[in-house]
């Protein structure tokens, strides 16, 4: 465990107790100090623990009067996570010696306390989450998790009294304890004033009597014992600022730099002047109301948002250095050393020799041939004894049971398995050993057996579901190993997943096997003549141990029959190992030390091995002291993990003795923080005749086995070394004994000596394998004759680890001998003691420093964890996410821990980890208790966790993430170059070759055809013409759901009905009155705009509301009435009584519409005259539309316009009355307008229409119509391909049964004001080319408000054409051109040709100049069919003034333009059109009021939200905006709502990845919250006013730091 000290802190508290202070008696002080293990390792509830805490401090409570009231903490936060341990001599006489307390190891707590209180106070926004997120779907999730299963990373004993117990607490009137004290309390930033009195007892600080007013009076108890159990103050109870928000503002302003986000303990909010809402945010004053962007911000959400702004910090950036700032290239910051980090000093080392390896005269030359020997001359001596779950022993075996019956299973497996008579398995084939691992008898039987038959034996986990975390990596390494034969017991057997014709079931990945039960009754007895051939010890391969890698794969680290017996050899030397000893096994027996001593080394001297299981352990902690005991064992091999279980039950023992134990082995004395179980062990167990100098840690790795070792006392080796390094220093790999740093700190004891006969040596972990200095820290290899060969099947891996060459730093290769590297990080210390801070597989290299995972987990632990998190169930890894690796934490949460508690929990652990090892956390997750994936032997599955983070599967319940903090590296934010002037610009541009970038369609003045409807200047005279011309000729032709005709029209019928409302209108309305007329999609409200028109009124066409949805919809309604200053309403009989029904009045004041008349039975009047406009320019009829950024706009149409524009579409269509055109659109406002009413009466061609609701009960009815009437121009909308895309993807066939027909259509066009969708138009294209359609119909069309129709492809004329634009270059402005498929690509669709008579250029929205073609910028028009005007923005008229009529400030100045308010280019293609010029094509990129302008640059929320929803499976639908400067991503959860808080990562991932862009909110809701418009667009400000008014129901919103 990483061990910080804070002997700073210390000092002052190791003063000689203050005469009469309190004092518990020791017995007492010991049981409390087991009670709080108890609760913190979950073996207690916090109910149970107070219980008994009171119970066992009741005869003490009087004598707490005098104490400190600030020190009695409020009774919710007491509970210390530090143990104090039963003081022995040894513990005194070390406190005494402040310098010494450097040395000690148990420290860690009191380092992340200090780095805490450094912090300022002040709120996170919490995360806020729907009720039903907590509710745990699993039933498992409501047991606590087997905290037991803390894996080997998870080992020491992190809580020992901090100080010596023995120096009990201060009195009341010591000053030095208190102002120690009183910092923590405070943290080190409080107001200057407040902390310098408070050191003195008279002047107490205001700030602690506010402290006093709001502690608990019953919280004496709590107190005294705090202070006898030596707690830290934790966090929750620094005292608030009561000096105001003055104060903490001036603070800010002095210091932007530091992140202060602790929060305030609840219980005091209401002494200061800080008011809480209801959410626990503070504001202060009298709450914080305003209007921003006209939305009311008073809500929660904007508060939290506020928050969030006050609590990023600016990252810790290092100044960048200058660099030429291309525009296009967005060049991300490359970290650069820091001129002032630390470097190695020291010479370059020399490699270290062990002592050479003992001859032995009579030593067995191979192991087969030691075990025959014992089996025949000491067939009695015991060999291994298995326990029970109970601790009894269940079988001993002997040397010669071992040796008959592993002579048997090897006649059996060589003679008595065979597959068409030819034998199943040969000498040298691979087997699987499957055994549970409390069956240490008969997987020692099989692993001998296999070596007697010369079989290679594969030992591996027994797999216990289809689904084990890594089950499926263990099958690729029998696969690869050929393996197809698995030993096994009966009784496991039986266990084993089964399938239906009751064989073991194949597991996921892994190879077809024989299951052979080894048990008794299966195995046979060899002849007298049959003998198993024992040889010397040779390089072929002896067994196989597998190894899980960093990644998660799995391989299989193959060792051979010499270096086998070496391995003994050398260990029976270092550890001086002799016959018939006696030694207690902890160990997993498959792999490793427990394989090594515990199945290896013991039969090579003949010892007698009591092997304690696993499950054993979880039962009863202390079994393996127990056994040291009973059977005087004379070693012990044990991981760290073991000694501080056994801490835990160690009170009930009171008569156990260690003294036997001559050596106890910690497996993983390699890992940094095993020291601290050392050191805790020791102090109770010396007591109990355990010697210090018995405890050996080793160090070892699969590759290359034991690599060090610290000797057993008798041999006369150097004492033990520790080393105080500087956590800065290591993470530069460079060695600093610490001395200013009190904090950041790591205590680490030697591993002893280099094992005898080998060469060690240390070496750069990247590139060459240089060898280090003294002072740096690198890879240890090793060289000698007891390494692993290599890995099974993987020669290139198996060069790089098992034949590395180490070399000195000129070059020159150090041996000729190769060395294999050990994945073990360290140096060798004074003495030549070997000393190790880590492993590669926890190695994590963020902005070139490196950290280690286990010791981010001890600092994580060291805060204050017990009462949140499960110790030993948390995981450290790092992921990379935009060029440089980011640390991510996820912890196993216990189920009564409360949101609030862990997300203060959550944010401490960032601060810690921040402080101690100066990095940031990219995030930190929270799950329910027991789902993370575990290893084998408990612990978790790391790689595992990783791979279901980035998968999106590892269903957090608490999600934090720090992305602010922690990306360092994002490109410099763009700096607007000045401008440049107009002449210099087209100078400039015709220098490069550059055209500037204007098109047009065909000129109309040149379009000579025969064109009847020319003559009339309006259009209802057109009307009047058809009617008289050609009466009976279909005009239009309504479909309903069934497919069937609703209605129709003939060009006379149309007349006769609109003569009606015209002649109902006349007596009432004056002449250019506006009238809404309210309809369903069909004739009538066809028939009623003409009805207006010729009784002179402008008619306003608007969606009715919907009945189901009165609330949204009748609003919009009531707008555009109010708005378009409509004085009368025409409508159906039942939309008027909806108008004006109860429901209606609950949303609008019924009371204010204007005359409200229903056209269903108008009387037969004969027409007075009918109205004649005075001009052309008169005003025709009003259009209006909701903008996706939620304005309402409505623009006045002339006639002449209206005219222009029939006709332009007429020619670009070739429209005649002998056409079918199909349509399914919505007819209310623009093109959809247009084409619904207005083009068939113009051009006289047939239009069926499709109302696109009917589509929702009948999805195909559009195209089945399509088909039916061969039509072969057909316009719909994005909504209606979309429902088309998913309701028909998997119904073509059957849609081709019904005789559905798709090859008629020549074009099929989506009418948009947005940029083309060219994955739904593709998806479309592909799913229907089945039925015909030709992948070339497809297109789109471009208009807007100030111009309906830009672009619509028509019939003649090139294929739309698709380019792909490098996306960095267009948030520049700039449109570079790239391959398809190039990193950063967007594809980009034209928008169909530019109309007849219509100009388009390129202009810079700044400077109104005209750009060149390489320019993104706003798309005019100049056209005879552009609208005249807005009648009424609603909200913002004055800034829209020059959206109508605005010229270029250089160039062609004449021309007079519309502003489309959409960013594009041109692009001149080499295709030609009808006219037989080049053709120029129009790209809409989008609508400029849309755009994000984030870190200087131009985003379009298309292309962010395109990535996001990629992102995972369960997004359906995504929308970003932002607010205050901060991205806001909200995502639609289609599936489980446990999935919610897996987006948040991912989102925040793939925008930084994609975007350089910094999600500051992620906001999952369910399917179908974000809204969108008739035409399918996204209403992202709709939106983002429904987030902050705080209406969206979220399912979850992280806040990301």
């Amino acid at each position: 465990m990483a061990e910080r000290t804070a002997a700073g802190l210390l000092a002052v508290m190791l003063e000689p107790p203050a005469a009469g202070a309190l004092s518990l008696p020791a017995e007492v002080r010991e049981k409390l100090a087991e009670l709080e293990l108890e609760l913190s390792e979950g073996d207690i509830t916090q109910k149970g623990y107070e219980k008994k805490r009171s119970k066992l401090l009741a005869p003490y409570i009087p004598q707490i009067q005098g104490v400190d009231p600030s020190l009695q903490i409020d009774n919710r936060i007491q509970a210390s996570s530090q143990a104090v341990l039963p003081g022995s001599k040894h513990n005194k006489s070390r406190a005494t010696n402040a310098r010494d307390e450097r040395f000690r190891s148990d420290l860690h707590t009191e380092a992340v306390q200090a780095a805490l209180a450094k912090y300022k106070e002040r709120k996170m926004p919490m995360p806020s989450k729907r009720r039903s997120v907590l509710v745990q779907s699993s039933v498992e999730a409501c047991t606590p998790p087997d905290t037991s299963s803390a894996s080997e990373d998870e080992g020491s004993l992190r809580r020992q009294g901090r100080l010596a117990t023995s120096t009990p607490y201060q009195g009341h009137g010591h000053p030095a304890v208190e102002h120690w004290f009183n910092r923590v309390i405070q943290g080190s930033s409080t107001s200057s004033s407040a902390s310098s009195t408070s050191s003195h007892t008279g002047g107490r600080s205001i700030t602690n009597t506010t402290a006093h007013a709001a502690l608990n009076a019953n919280a004496a108890a709590t107190a005294l014992a705090d202070l006898m159990a030596h707690t830290q103050l934790d966090n929750h109870s620094a005292p608030p600022d009561v000096t105001g928000l003055s104060e903490r503002s001036s603070l800010h302003a002095e210091r932007p730099q530091v992140a202060s986000v602790r929060g305030v303990s609840r219980s005091y909010n209401h002494h200061t002047s800080v008011m809480e809402t209801a959410d626990g945010c503070e504001w202060g004053g009298g709450g914080f109301h305003s209007l921003i962007d006209g939305v009311p911000v008073n809500s929660r959400v904007s508060n939290k948002i506020q928050q969030l702004l006050n609590t990023l910090k600016r990252p810790k950036r290092p100044p960048l250095r200058e660099f030429f700032v291309d525009d296009f290239e967005e060049l991300l910051d490359v970290q650069q050393p820091d001129p002032n980090q630390p470097r190695p000093e020291g010479q370059q080392m020399s490699p270290l020799e062990g002592e050479p390896l003992g001859v032995v005269t009579n030593w067995p030359p191979s192991l087969p041939a030691a075990l025959q020997r014992w089996g025949t001359t000491h067939p009695k001596s015991p060999c291994l004894t298995a326990l029970d779950n109970a601790g009894k022993p269940v079988y001993t075996l002997t040397y010669g049971k071992l040796w008959t019956r592993s002579q048997k299973l090897a006649y059996t497996l060589l003679n008595k398995l065979s597959t068409r008579n030819e034998p199943l398995l040969m000498p040298g084939d691979r087997v699987a050993l499957v055994f549970p691992n409390n069956d240490p008898v008969m997987f020692m039987v099989a692993f001998y057996g296999c070596l007697l038959a010369e079989l290679v034996p594969v030992p591996i986990e027994v797999p216990l579901t289809k689904k084990d975390a890594g089950s499926q990596q263990i099958g690729f390494l029998l696969g690869s190993c050929g393996v197809t034969l698995a030993l096994t017991t009966d009784a496991c057997q039986k266990g084993l997943p089964k399938a239906q014709t009751g064989e073991v079931a194949t597991f996921k990945g892994w190879p077809r096997l024989l299951w052979f039960v080894t048990d008794g009754k299966h195995v046979v007895k060899p002849p007298k003549d049959w003998h198993p051939p024992i040889r010397e010890a040779n390089n072929d391969i002896a067994y196989v141990e597998y190894k899980t890698s960093k990644e998660g794969s799995t391989m299989g680290i193959t060792v051979s029959h010499s270096a086998m017996l070496a391995h003994c050899h050398a260990l029976t030397q270092a550890c001086g190992y002799t016959e018939a000893e006696t030694i207690t096994n902890v160990l997993d027996f498959k792999r490793e030390a427990g394989l090594w001593h515990g199945v290896l080394t013991s039969v090579m001297n003949r010892m007698h091995v009591i092997s304690i299981p696993y499950s054993l352990m979880k039962v009863n902690p202390l079994s393996w002291i127990q056994k040291v005991h009973v059977y005087k064992a004379r070693v012990a091999v044990v991981k760290s993990r073991d000694m501080h279980w056994s801490l835990l039950a160690q009170r009930d023992q009171r008569d156990i003795s260690l003294s036997s134990l001559r050596m106890l082995i910690v497996a993983d004395g390699a890992n940094p923080w095993s020291i601290s179980s050392c050191d805790a062990f020791l102090n109770v167990f010396q007591a109990r005749g355990l010697r210090p100098e018995v405890i050996c840690p080793c160090a070892s790795s699969s590759e290359a086995m034991t690599v060090a070792i610290r000797r057993p006392p008798e041999t006369g080796v150097p004492p033990p070394g520790k080393a105080v390094l500087s956590m800065g220093g290591l993470s530069h790999s460079v060695i600093r004994v610490d001395t200013e740093e009190k904090l950041s700190v790591l205590t680490v004891q030697d591993v002893g000596q280099v094992m005898p006969g080998a060469v060690v040596c240390v070496v750069r972990v990247e590139g060459t394998p240089y060898l280090c200095q003294t002072d740096e820290v690198g890879e240890i290899c090793v060289s000698s004759a007891s390494t692993g060969l290599a890995y099974y099947g993987l020669p290139g891996m198996t060069k790089n680890i098992f034949e590395t060459i180490p070399v000195t730093l000129s070059g020159v290769p150090i041996s000729d001998r190769p060395f294999t590297r050990t994945s073990l990080l360290g140096f060798v210390g004074p003495d030549s003691l070997v000393f190790i801070v880590g492993k590669m597989d926890g190695l994590m290299v963020v902005s070139g420093r490196r950290h280690n995972a286990d010791d981010v987990v001890a600092t994580a632990l060291a805060v204050e964890p017990m009462k949140f998190v499960y110790r030993g169930r948390i995981a450290v890894f790092s992921v990379s996410v935009l060029h440089d690796e980011r640390i991510v934490v996820v912890a196993e949460q216990r189920p009564d821990a409360s949101e609030e508690d862990s997300f203060q929990w959550m944010s401490r652990v960032l601060q810690a980890i921040d402080s101690i090892h100066q990095v940031g956390v990219y995030c930190l997750a929270l799950v329910p208790a027991n789902t993370l994936p575990k290893a084998p032997l408990g612990g978790i599955h790391i790689s595992e966790t990783k791979q279901r983070f980035l998968e999106g599967a590892l269903h957090p319940c608490n999600v934090l993430m720090c992305p602010h903090t922690c990306v360092t590296n994002l490109p410099k934010p763009r700096q607007k170059q000045p401008e440049v002037g107009p002449a210099s610009m087209i100078v400039g541009n015709l220098v490069a070759g550059k055209r500037i970038a204007q098109a047009c369609g065909r000129d109309l003045g040149q379009l000579e055809d025969n064109d009847q409807a020319r003559k009339f200047l309006y259009i209802q005279d057109v009307l009047q013409w058809r009617a008289q011309a050609t009466p009976d000729h279909p005009l239009f032709l309504v479909l309903n759901a069934k497919g069937t005709v609703a209605s129709t029209a003939s060009c006379l019928q149309l007349h006769k009905r609109a003569e009606r409302v015209a002649a109902a209108l006349m007596g009432r309305l004056n002449t250019g009155d506006h009238v809404a007329l309210v309809y369903p999609p069909g004739i009538d409200l066809i028939a009623t705009f003409y009805g207006c028109l010729y009784a002179g009124c402008v008619p306003v066409t608007v969606r009715p509301p919907h009945p189901q949805n009165l609330t949204t919809t009748l609003p919009t309604v009531k707008m555009i009435v109010e708005v378009s200053k409509s004085v009368c309403i025409l409508t159906t009989q039942a939309i008027m009584k909806l108008l004006k029904s109860k429901e209606a009045a609950a949303a609008v004041d019924i009371k204010s519409w204007p005359t409200v008349l229903d056209t269903d039975d108008l009387p037969r009047k004969k027409n007075p005259q009918m109205y004649k406009p005075p001009t052309p320019e008169m005003l025709a009829y009003l259009d209006f539309s909701v903008s996706t950024t939620g304005i309402l706009a409505g623009v006045k149409m002339s006639h002449a316009a209206t005219s222009a524009l029939c006709r332009s579409i007429k020619l670009q269509c070739e429209l005649y009355p002998s056409r079918q055109i199909a349509i399914c659109l919505d007819p209310y406002c623009g093109l959809g307008f247009a084409l619904w009413c207005l083009c068939s009466v113009y051009s006289g061609h047939q239009s069926i229409l499709v109302p696109p609701l009917e589509l929702e009960s009948n999805a195909s009815l559009w195209l089945t119509a399509v088909s039916q009437y061969k039509v072969r121009v057909t316009f719909c909308s994005y909504s209606v391909m979309e429902m088309c895309t998913k309701g028909l993807g998997l119904q073509t066939e059957a849609l081709r049964l019904r005789n559905v027909n798709l090859s008629c259509v020549r074009t099929c066009m989506v009418v948009a004001e947005e940029r083309p969708r060219i994955s739904l138009t593709q998806s479309f294209s592909k799913i229907f080319k089945d039925l015909g359609l030709s992948p070339r119909a497809v297109s789109t069309t471009f208009g807007c408000r100030v111009n309906v129709a830009i672009c619509l492809q028509g019939t003649a004329g090139p294929d739309p054409t698709t380019v792909y634009v490098d996306m960095r270059a267009l948030r520049h402005d700039r449109v570079r051109l790239v391959e398809r498929g190039s990193p950063h690509s967007l594809p980009l669709m034209e928008s169909g040709k530019i109309l007849p008579g219509v100009k388009v250029i390129i202009a810079n929205t700044e400077t109104k100049g005209p750009l060149g073609d390489s320019h993104l910028g706003e798309i005019w028009v100049s056209s005879p069919h552009n609208a005249t005007g807005y009648y009424t923005v609603y909200g913002e008229e004055a800034l829209h003034a020059d959206h109508f009529n605005t010229k270029l400030s250089f160039g062609d100045t004449q021309t007079v333009w519309a502003r489309t308010g959409y960013l594009g280019f041109l692009r001149r293609t080499e295709l030609t059109d009808a006219c037989g010029e080049r053709h120029d094509a129009l790209y809409v990129v989008g609508s400029v009021d849309e755009t994000l302008e984030l870190r200087g640059m131009r985003y379009h929320p298309i292309d962010i939200e395109t990535s996001v929803i990629r992102s995972h499976k369960s997004i359906a639908e995504c929308a970003v905006f932002t607010w205050t400067n901060l991205l806001v991503v909200v995502v639609e959860l289609e599936g489980s709502e446990q999935e919610a808080l897996d987006l948040v990562a991912l989102v925040t991932n793939v925008v930084l990845e994609e975007h350089y862009l910094i999600v500051g909110v992620v906001v999952v809701v369910d399917p179908g919250v974000i809204p969108i418009n008739s035409r399918g667009e996204k209403q992202r400000m709709h939106l983002r006013d429904g987030f902050l008014a705080d209406q969206l129901d979220p399912i979850y919103v992280a806040y990301n730091m």
